[in-house]
């Protein structure tokens, strides 16, 4: 943030001939934020915002003069061109606070134009996009992290229910319930983060080598985040049949030794998270036969199965398993190969 802050009123003052390009620092700094990793997406909209704010107030101020009524006109008419343009808040209070600065703070004497503060704001912009595509960080870091966290709740949560199973404990399994209820809020993280990293390896030339590899985390998330929604019905279902005792000794036994295969399984993916290359493979592959195990012995006969509501509970967790074996790599024909037929 400092470097780009520099950065950007050297520019502005040494090449263009400025004088105390004070736009330039504020608008590259704001944009950079104050996190460690910026973002492409919010480096772009923040710096849009500045750049527009600073525009559209320098024309008032051109046209109006300055004055507490053209203030009062620019933010108005920043915040509204801002929220037509993105209805997010950040775009408007960053036009908004550029608008007013423009307005509030004094032209240089020595300005060389009416807009030239508007172009300091573009070069400050200009700096902090550049400084974001080139700085060496690895866009992976965030989504693998966010990932392994989502994997790591998804194994306890199945070890949990399967837990209830074996149990014949309802209260349990709503524990287990409401667990795989709280991993929605970490599967939104791990989207955003996911769309952030794809953002930079499409546009930084120093990350597109990652490509491949952030699609394939894309697909991860996004078949466990059906898991989990699976698993959600599955866990409600259980609840229902352990109240209504609906399932025989031997069938609970079985039952709970395919969630806890899921639920072993699962540990693979979230190895997998925490590795690159061949490792991210040879993990994917073990989740993937681990799971497949599990697949062949999901038919109510072999779990010992022979009531309507214990049927319905394994073809949930025949469900469940398609979208884990998917998530590991398999197509969906692939997946369902593995269950036995009904």
């Amino acid at each position: 943030m400092t470097a780009a802050g520099i950065g950007a009123y050297v520019i502005s003052e040494q090449l263009l001939g400025h004088e105390s390009p004070l736009f330039a620092a504020v608008a590259a700094m704001i944009a950079m934020g104050f996190t460690k990793e910026p973002q492409l997406r919010k480096v772009v909209e923040v710096a849009l915002g500045c750049t527009l704010g600073v525009l559209l107030a320098d024309m008032l101020v051109h046209g109006l003069g300055p004055g507490v009524y053209t203030a009062v006109l620019a933010v108005f008419l920043a915040v509204m061109l801002a929220r037509f343009l993105d209805p997010g808040a950040m775009l408007a209070m960053q036009m908004g606070l550029q608008a007013l600065l423009v307005v509030m703070v004094p032209v240089p004497a020595e300005a060389l134009g009416p807009f030239t503060r508007s172009l300091d704001a573009v070069v400050g912009g200009g700096v902090a996009l550049v400084i974001t595509l080139i700085t060496p960080k690895d866009p992976r870091g965030e989504p693998l992290r966010e990932l392994k966290s989502v994997a790591d709740a998804l194994t306890a949560s199945l070890s949990e229910l399967s837990a209830a199973l074996r149990n014949s404990d309802s209260r349990q399994a709503w524990h287990a319930l409401i667990r795989a209820r709280g991993l929605q809020s970490q599967i939104d993280e791990s989207a955003k983060a996911l769309s952030a990293a794809k953002e930079l390896t499409w546009f930084s030339p120093a990350h597109r080598r990652h490509r491949h590899y952030v699609r394939r985390l894309e697909r991860l998330a996004d078949k466990l985040d059906l898991a989990v929604r699976s698993l959600r019905v599955t866990a409600r279902r259980s609840i229902s049949a352990i109240d209504n005792a609906a399932l025989s000794d031997a069938g609970t036994e079985s039952l709970a030794a395919a969630v806890q295969g899921l639920a072993d399984a699962s540990v693979q993916l979230s190895r997998a998270a925490t590795q690159s290359g061949p490792g991210f493979d040879r993990s994917m592959t073990t989740a993937r036969e681990s799971f497949a195990a599990v697949a062949t012995t999901l038919h109510p006969a072999r779990l010992d199965v022979d009531d309507l509501e214990g049927e319905a509970l394994v073809l949930l967790i025949r469900t469940m398993v398609v979208d884990l074996l998917e998530a590991t790599g398999a197509d969906h024909e692939e997946a369902v190969a593995y269950l036995p037929d009904l």
